[in-house]
């Protein structure tokens, strides 16, 4: 195997006014990347694995814009380019307090809806150590749906690790629906993520976070299940042991995309051959410093996340 991590998904264009500013009145906007995907690539790849991101964009200055700023990032995009589809956008204006931040999509149509199968995706996944997606991909399109499942199989027919994150967006799909598509992937997961609020919403379950990790492996023989706790940090369940990981204490400048950072630490150091709590503690100190970045993507190298983990002061994130 050549590749450590292959991701494959939507990375749409992010717009957003500076801070304090509206939508509705702004007379410019912050231009960025954005997608979960691409995200756990580049927080991967920063930190020391190498990284493949597969997708679909539209063959325009938008679409390279894209792939420019994933490949400066030290990952390889291997993009299937279309030359009519458009490039999705979102739009986030962030609230403070008693604001809350709002998303607005734009994505219908997006290149990335069409995508199928091809062999050049499979041969990167079939050449790579871990397979990531996440639910995010699978509500995008019935044809999305479909090519989730082929990758999922061919990385379990491959001996790829896969690696899934429930990612559920409510502007995308109902939890019944979502519900029904992911436990039908389940069976071609290894390493399966979740926040927490996402069990008890979609998957429809109740108990506690270890109560909750249990069950999940036993009914779908995952070989580890992670939580993400927010402010109470995270758990995992591996080999049927628990391992609990609580939050670094962080100054909030942008929250989105936290997540990702979490898993793209995590799993750069699965890789690297750390254990299970390791490596939970270093997507731990991932998350904590991407929450300091405005964006959606962790700019973070090895000696920073090694200064979060080394240092005295340690808490949860409130």
């Amino acid at each position: 195997m050549t590749i450590d991590i292959v991701t494959f998904g939507e990375t749409m264009l992010r717009l957003s006014p500076s801070s304090g500013d509206r939508l509705e009145t702004a007379t410019s906007l912050n231009f960025r990347t954005a997608g979960a995907e691409s995200n756990v690539a580049i927080a991967a790849a920063r930190l020391g694995a190498s990284s493949v991101w597969l997708s679909k964009l539209p063959d325009s200055p938008l679409g390279r814009r894209v792939t420019n700023e994933v490949r400066q990032h030290g990952v390889e995009p291997r993009i299937e380019w279309d030359d009519e589809a458009r490039q999705g956008t979102y739009y986030i204006e962030q609230g403070t307090t008693p604001l809350s931040t709002t998303v607005i999509y734009d994505r219908a149509d997006a290149a990335i809806t069409t995508a199928r199968p091809t062999d050049r995706y499979r041969a990167a996944i079939q050449d790579a150590a871990i397979f990531y997606t996440s639910g995010i991909t699978p509500a995008l399109s019935e044809t999305l749906d479909e090519t989730t499942r082929d990758l999922l199989a061919t990385a379990q027919q491959a001996g790829t690790t896969t690696a899934f994150d429930l990612n559920y967006r409510s502007k995308l799909w109902s939890t019944t629906e979502a519900r029904e598509t992911f436990e039908s992937l389940f069976d071609d997961i290894d390493i399966f993520v979740t926040a927490e609020r996402d069990i008890y919403n979609v998957l429809d379950r109740q108990g506690s976070a270890t109560e909750l990790a249990d069950e999940l492996a036993a009914d779908f023989d995952f070989e580890t299940v992670i939580i993400t706790r927010g402010a109470d940090g995270a758990l995992a369940v591996h080999n049927g042991t628990t391992h609990e990981q609580p939050a670094f204490e962080t100054d909030t400048v942008d929250a989105i995309g936290t997540g990702d950072a979490f898993f793209g630490g995590y799993l750069a150091r699965h890789i690297a051959g750390d254990s299970v709590p390791e490596a939970l503690s270093y997507g731990a100190a991932t998350a904590a410093l991407k929450r300091t970045i405005e964006g959606d993507i962790a700019v973070v190298t090895p000696d920073g996340v090694g200064r979060v983990l080394n240092s005295e002061e340690r808490g949860i994130s409130r």
